[in-house]
């Protein structure tokens, strides 16, 4: 299984703010749609709720500790474990790569267990309530990039694990 970050971050590491994005960049949705359709995801409970609905063409995994969040159109687990075991028991037909797509929490807790990061730099500040962790250039190294410059000038860089940690 490949487990990957996919996440649109500013330049002072925002990602979020009041459950919700605070920039609009119709070509990094369109990359997240490309990238992840079909495959299986794992979010948060905050992060599903932001988005309104379950993300079609995809398994959607949602990790809450709230025992009476059943959503329709998701799958609701308590802990990442629970999450990897279901998506790995899903390759068949979901593919081997696993998109972890938020929130704050979970981006964190599990930065060092991921094989991939797609992350859309958007170079601008934004003000916000929700952080990605600094991506470690001893653990990740940037295999591609390819900058942008509307709506906003931004970068999708996609950085792989090193080897060697």
């Amino acid at each position: 299984m490949i487990l990957s970050h996919i996440v649109a971050v500013s330049k002072n590491d925002v990602i979020g703010k009041n459950n919700d994005l605070p920039w609009s960049i119709p070509e990094d949705m369109k990359f997240f749609r490309e990238k992840t359709k079909g495959k299986a995801l794992i979010m948060g409970r905050k992060t599903f709720d932001s988005v309104g609905h379950p993300l079609p063409h995809r398994l959607n995994v949602v990790i809450t500790r709230q025992k009476d969040y059943h959503p329709e159109g998701a799958v609701v687990v308590s802990s990442m474990d629970e999450a990897l075991a279901l998506c790995e028991s899903k390759m068949n037909e979901y593919g081997e790569e696993v998109f972890i797509i938020g929130g704050g929490q979970i981006f964190k807790e599990t930065i060092n267990m991921v094989d991939i990061i797609y992350l859309t730099r958007i170079h601008k500040d934004f003000d916000g309530d929700i952080k990605y962790p600094k991506v470690n250039p001893l653990f990740f190294e940037e295999i591609e990039r390819r900058d942008r410059e509307e709506p906003v000038p931004f970068s999708f860089l996609t950085y792989r694990r090193r080897a060697n940690r």
